[in-house]
């Protein structure tokens, strides 16, 4: 699958308000029941694969990239890890030997080890919900757009239409909620690296 269809989830941190809720989906998710008031009565409870964390003026959600040429597929010595269809890096827990390999290598620190079981675990991008035509837990839980689910070239064309209009509000002097000089220049350093890369549409 090449980079442009592969579907992925994009974090926008000036967006992120802290909230969690991210989190608790996610959680609930990968629960026995799928049911928040269920889950949280589960032994063991329900894990997150998103952790937001706080970075001075800004809250940073931290889940899976789910790289091409992943360093934690390619040192995973039972092939526990693997891209799906889709490119998602899955894990196949009755694979797993728990060596921690995969959370040495990450860039991102996501893998995790789940002691009770004796196996890592992570993000896998809800295949479930994928499967279905809907978005990742986490994405659709975030009522703020600071996760957004799709391509890259959905997503660019996404940002660069908002940023527009935000352009356009600014000038008529009809923006409705504080300007972010520094969300625009992230936008539009994102449009940059694409032109550079030979990809502009």
């Amino acid at each position: 699958m090449s980079t442009n269809s592969k579907p992925t989830i994009f974090i926008n941190p000036a967006k992120c308000i802290g909230c969690r809720h991210c989190e608790i989906a996610c959680a609930v998710e990968h629960s026995q029941s799928k049911d928040l008031f269920s889950a949280i009565f589960e032994n063991p409870l329900p894990q997150p694969r998103i952790h937001v964390l706080p970075m001075g003026a800004y809250n940073v959600p931290m889940n899976c990239r789910h790289c091409d040429g992943a360093p934690c597929v390619e040192v995973c010595p039972t092939g526990a890890l693997y891209h799906d269809e889709d490119g998602a890096v899955m894990l196949a827990e009755d694979k797993c030997i728990g060596c921690k390999m995969c959370a040495i290598v990450c860039p991102f620190g996501i893998p995790e080890f789940d002691a009770l079981n004796g196996v890592m675990f992570k993000c896998d991008m809800c295949p479930d919900r994928r499967a279905e035509g809907r978005e990742p837990a986490c994405v659709e839980a975030c009522k703020t757009g600071a996760l957004q689910f799709g391509t890259i070239d959905e997503i660019v064309s996404r940002v660069r239409k908002e940023k527009a209009e935000q352009i356009v509000k600014l000038k008529e002097g009809k923006v409705e909620e504080e300007y972010n000089p520094w969300d625009l220049f992230r936008s539009m350093e994102t449009v940059l690296i694409r032109i550079n890369e030979g990809e502009s549409k």
